[in-house]
């Protein structure tokens, strides 16, 4: 597997893959008569089958190369353009300068010896796109990358208590049984009336079962949490005696999609402000390939996730993929704690966090940097402290029920 899916795009319009064989017209046959796959002729040629994928009509293409070739052509074909032609510092006359002439020049059987001949660190793919990698890795300063084996809980989670599948308990034995030692429930806040957004008295009802649920299953825990809506005018669904009754709060924008980048922007820089919000969730709102993102100025929303100490979410819903991978270097930067976090409102969703975890790769993520693969007494202890150092204004200070 090779191209965009090798390096793990968010969108992939070609599916690509490199196969080394020495009888490229029996390889021709074979594709042909698969089934899923519609051959375009026109399109293909002696050492390259051109398709689709018959259900989806994503293109399909297989390069069909040599055993001594196969290396070399995987390795060009898993690379951006600028991540192949970037010049290697320090390279003596007449070496050659990029990745490409290197290829071009010498035969590999490993992808890791094409980087040691060029003296550089090993980039996995998901980095290989000519975004400051390759300096780093001439320094030898490439982080070790996130893993989904890292992650030991999972945060921002439905429930059917708003407009999930699945009960608590189901949510949480599925979640339990993978082995993982906590989980998240943000149901919808009471604005989402089109998710049946929780009411203050079902608030309390749900916290009601979460005790009981958690004396039942520990060590495993379920934290009690909510996805609040970002109002219209940056201030967060729920007054602060709700607000602080839960262990985590995830803010999210889910209305009002039109505003202009200055306004959405100043929306959202007022809720990270809010000493209520733990987490800025799926940050633009995108829907890949059916929505454009809520236009923000990132720098100004990471900066100040930074300042407030606002974990920011890689939604890892593939429909989303949001906070962007190409904002995740500039986040770890400034010193922001990242989240993969599913938003699963199924069970099956869990498994979505994989894909959370490459977006994080693409972006240098690590396990220290990444919130949900810490255990769940540092989670526990991290909730704790942030609500014990919240000193809410005097405008906050509402009765729970008033």
């Amino acid at each position: 597997m090779t191209g965009e899916v090798r390096r793990r795009l968010e969108t992939v319009e070609t599916v690509a893959l490199v196969a080394a064989t020495s009888q490229p017209t029996k390889a021709h046959t074979l594709l042909n008569q698969l089934d899923g796959l519609t051959a375009e002729p026109h399109r293909s040629g002696p050492f390259a089958w051109r398709g689709t994928a018959t259900a989806s009509g994503v293109k399909v293409e297989v390069l069909l190369v040599s055993k001594e070739d196969f290396t070399n052509q995987v390795f060009l074909h898993s690379a951006a353009e600028n991540h192949l032609s970037e010049p290697l510092t320090d390279t003596p006359a007449g070496q050659p300068a990029t990745l490409r002439q290197l290829l071009h020049r010498e035969r590999f059987y490993q992808e890791a010896a094409i980087y040691e001949k060029a003296g550089l660190q090993y980039v996995e793919p998901e980095m290989r796109e000519g975004l400051g990698e390759l300096a780093l890795a001439k320094a030898h300063q490439l982080p070790k990358l996130l893993e989904d084996s890292d992650l030991r809980g999972s945060l921002h989670n439905h429930s059917n208590y708003s407009d999930g599948n699945h009960s608590l308990r189901e949510m949480a034995t599925f979640l339990q049984g993978q082995g993982y030692e906590y989980l998240g429930i943000c149901d919808h806040s009471q604005a989402a009336h089109y998710a049946n957004g929780l009411s203050v008295e079902r608030v309390r009802q749900q916290q009601r079962e979460i005790e009981g649920l958690n004396q039942e299953l520990a060590p495993f825990r379920i934290f009690k949490g909510i996805e609040s809506d970002i109002l219209s005018d940056g201030a967060l669904d729920y007054p602060s005696a709700v607000l602080e009754t839960f262990d985590f709060i995830v803010a999210s924008v889910h209305s009002n999609l039109r505003m202009d980048e200055r306004k959405a922007t100043t929306r959202v820089l007022r809720a990270i402000e809010n000493p209520y919000c733990t987490m800025l969730g799926h940050p633009t709102g995108r829907l890949l390939l059916r929505r454009e993102g809520y236009p923000l100025d990132h720098k100004a929303i990471i900066d100040a996730c930074a300042k407030h100490q606002v974990i920011i979410e890689i939604n890892a819903n593939p429909w989303r993929l949001d906070l962007d991978w190409r904002w995740v270097h500039y986040a770890l930067e400034q010193g922001v704690q990242l989240s993969i976090n599913p938003d699963a409102h199924h069970t099956n969703g869990y498994a979505d966090m994989r894909y959370g975890v490459f977006m994080g790769r693409k972006g240098g993520l690590t396990k220290e940097m990444t919130f949900n693969a810490k255990s769940v007494n540092e989670v526990a202890d991290y909730f704790a402290k942030r609500k014990a150092d919240i000193k809410p204004p005097l405008e906050f200070k509402e009765s729970l029920f008033g």
